[in-house]
């Protein structure tokens, strides 16, 4: 290691305040929280791109099947649901650059936003969230909060090395107003409700 460095490492370490900080309080922001929180949450996944998938009691991963209409590599990071590709202690972020399809279960998500989080738990690689065409996400109804101001009380900011909201296919635009999803992440991002 370099003196320089050193140096700097060392002055940070001699400046580190031992012991418990806790975080300062987060008023929530709660009282326009609507009673049923699916159905805003749906309401701001579509308004930002996403699309809802219909349920189907008989057969709970039909909806998945059905959304994977184009040809290449499933990667499935769900046991509900088995993809072509796995992925491994092995498998490099590099790796999933030629997925189509990738299926995931969120931490949870966020009814004003029509946001998801993934944290390394459910990405297993980082790149999982980004480098395929198209997301279809697993989301269980009861982990759905109102506001971002709840979703920085979830344990996943305490306990995770590495977390990430996305709302909806990414999406451009350029000066005449031409938009396209898909310019700098996935093209398009598909929810499932199942607990």
């Amino acid at each position: 290691m370099s003196g320089s460095r050193d140096a700097i490492l060392g002055a940070i370490r001699n400046n580190h305040i031992q012991g418990e900080h806790p975080r300062p309080a987060v008023p929530l922001f709660d009282q326009a929280a609507p009673a049923d929180l699916k159905v805003l949450f749906q309401k701001s996944l579509e308004r930002m791109g996403g699309k809802m998938l219909i349920p189907d009691a008989a057969d709970p991963m039909a909806p998945v099947r059905q959304a994977i209409v184009k040809p290449g590599p499933v990667v499935s990071c769900v046991p509900e649901f088995e993809g072509d590709m796995k992925i491994t202690p092995q498998t490099k972020p590099t790796d999933i650059a030629p997925v189509e399809y990738a299926v995931l279960r969120a931490a949870f998500g966020v009814a004003e936003t029509g946001s998801l989080c993934f944290t390394e738990k459910q990405l297993h690689v980082n790149t999982t969230g980004f480098l395929p065409q198209h997301l279809i996400v697993l989301l269980d109804p009861a982990q759905i909060v109102y506001n971002l101001h709840n979703a920085y009380q979830r344990p996943e900011w305490l306990q995770a090395h590495y977390a990430v909201f996305q709302s909806g296919p990414s999406a451009t635009a350029d000066i005449e107003g031409v938009l396209v999803h898909g310019a700098q992440g996935v093209r398009s991002l598909s929810v499932l409700f199942q607990p």
